[in-house]
């Protein structure tokens, strides 16, 4: 069983005993109250490049990645240095992120945020709506054609966008067939963990349209940055560079600059 079979079966189980504890009628209920939420999509498009900035605590990878992290800090540092949307974990397990951790950010910044986990359920759909979440992740390696579709259909019910990603040209193929119009290309391979930038560049010219392209993981420099949005990236979604860095303000400007500054 590779890693990501290892996260699927433990989220199964998870959400499985989460749903007893929550129904979706109170989901449903408590999101209608944040309708106003920020819109995803207008705030990367606002910017030929928008940054996704993502609070993540570990990862199988990785491990720890900034011990002892104030979340609520960190996602305020972010919008100060000009974040256009913050990416909070949702596993635990894996991850170490959770719930306390996204609305922590929620009540700290007004940015678009994205529910970052591996979603099986229209649960999750409607728990992301309900914390307050403008768009939601769904992952092509761990979904069929139908759920895809189900799930992406239920997200913009709820008013919140699906974000279907992809780490292959197979998977890419599959969620335009279905209509997908927000795509992640993911550089690191969910299965090994191992980390290509140029998967999303590879990826690029199979995309044309109004389809708005965001790239994720291991993107660590300017020239990537720059790489990428001459490719047709609107946005990129970092996360361990970025708080690996002693000042993630600075670590913004210097990973934006030469985008932001020649667009």
């Amino acid at each position: 069983m590779n890693q990501l079979d290892k996260i699927v079966a433990q989220k199964r189980a998870e959400i499985a005993r989460l749903r007893d504890s929550m129904s979706i009628e109170y989901m449903q209920s408590a999101a209608s109250i944040r309708a106003s939420r920020a819109s995803f999509i207008e705030a990367l498009s606002a910017s030929p490049m928008g940054l996704i900035a993502e609070i993540k605590r570990r990862s199988p990878s990785a491990g720890e990645i900034r011990p002892d992290m104030n979340v609520a800090d960190i996602a305020e540092q972010y919008e100060e240095a000009g974040a256009h949307a913050v990416s909070v974990l949702i596993d635990q397990s894996f991850f170490g992120g959770g719930e306390s951790d996204f609305v922590s950010v929620r009540n700290t910044v007004d940015l678009p945020m994205l529910y970052k986990e591996f979603v099986l359920f229209g649960w999750q759909v409607w728990h992301a709506a309900s914390l307050g979440a403008s768009a939601v992740l769904l992952i092509a390696a761990i979904l069929s054609d139908d759920q895809l579709q189900g799930l992406s259909q239920l997200a913009e019910s709820a008013g919140v966008t699906p974000l279907v990603e992809v780490h292959t040209a197979e998977e890419l193929d599959r969620v335009l067939a279905l209509g997908a119009t927000c795509i992640g290309v993911n550089n690191r391979d969910l299965r090994t963990f191992e980390t290509r930038v140029e998967t999303s560049l590879e990826l690029a010219g199979k995309v044309s349209g109004d389809v708005l392209l965001i790239s994720e993981s291991g993107i660590r420099s300017a020239e990537d940055v720059v790489r990428l949005r001459d490719a047709g990236y609107r946005g990129i979604l970092v996360g361990e560079h970025l708080l690996k860095q002693p000042d993630v303000g600075v670590g913004i400007r210097e990973l934006m600059s030469q985008a932001w500054a020649s667009s």
